[in-house]
């Protein structure tokens, strides 16, 4: 059949065909039009028709994200929900109060959404440029409100750092208690590292990007840190405290 068949046949262009409404052309279709020509004009008017299938915003990655929700609020709320429980924790490990650990992790996505268009992952990821935000926010949170930076540890240990502690009751409450104090001396700094790696599970080059050093530079800090963490537990090993002497002999 030649290309314009269905045009020629009916003596009318097909741009012509096509502006018409789909009744009005099956109407005005002439009689001699064969009965494949006709299929085929009603394939291409249900073709023209068709509107296109709309994408599966959470089956997208991060920057193509970003770039819809530039202009597009319901792709920014496919990036809030994937990321608003790891900022919330992050926060909260970081300022030990659920309600303002709530009202911070508002601030970081209120402050992201509106500095969106803006956004280029110039090497610093979509989910880092989140985190810092918030290391950020909370930074001036304890600043303005003169507080004393505090993770809530307890909550910090059960959640997930453990280094190999028995099962047995005793001795795992007893491990716990000593790596609690042993985290409450590090530095801040060294605390959340450990946060984000045990908390967040960031790697050692996303904990970079957030804490603005090298990967190499965070790989060795955790690893002073573990050996610090170690040496301290062994030293409270060594020299029990009182309050643990105390129960020792009540249970001795």
């Amino acid at each position: 059949m030649p290309k314009y068949s269905i045009a020629q046949e009916g003596g009318q262009s097909a741009a012509l065909l096509l502006s018409k409404g789909h009744e009005t052309i099956l109407k005005e279709a002439p009689a001699q039009l064969c009965l494949h020509s006709r299929v085929i004009m009603i394939a291409m008017l249900n073709l023209f028709k068709r509107k296109p299938k709309q994408p599966d915003l959470a089956a997208l990655s991060d920057p193509e994200l970003v770039e819809l929700a530039k202009e597009n609020k319901t792709a920014f709320g496919i990036l809030y929900e994937r990321y608003v429980e790891k900022i919330y924790k992050y926060i909260y490990y970081r300022t030990g109060n659920h309600q303002d650990a709530e009202d911070l992790c508002e601030a970081v996505f209120f402050r992201a959404m509106g500095h969106i268009e803006t956004y280029t992952d110039r090497g610093l990821p979509f989910q880092a440029w989140l985190y810092r935000i918030a290391h950020n926010l909370v930074a001036n949170w304890h600043r303005d409100k003169g507080r004393r930076k505090v993770i809530p540890l307890e909550d910090f240990v059960n959640s997930g750092l453990d280094f190999d502690a028995p099962d047995s009751g005793a001795e795992d409450r007893e491990e716990k208690r000593m790596l609690l104090k042993a985290v409450e001396r590090l530095p801040e700094e060294r605390q959340q590292l450990l946060m984000l790696k045990f908390i967040s599970g960031m790697s050692n080059a996303e904990i970079g990007q957030v804490l603005e050093r090298t990967e190499g530079a965070i790989k060795s800090l955790y690893h002073r840190t573990l050996l610090a963490l170690r040496e301290d537990m062994e030293q409270q090993q060594a020299s029990p405290s009182v309050e643990v002497k105390e129960k020792k002999r009540n249970h001795g």
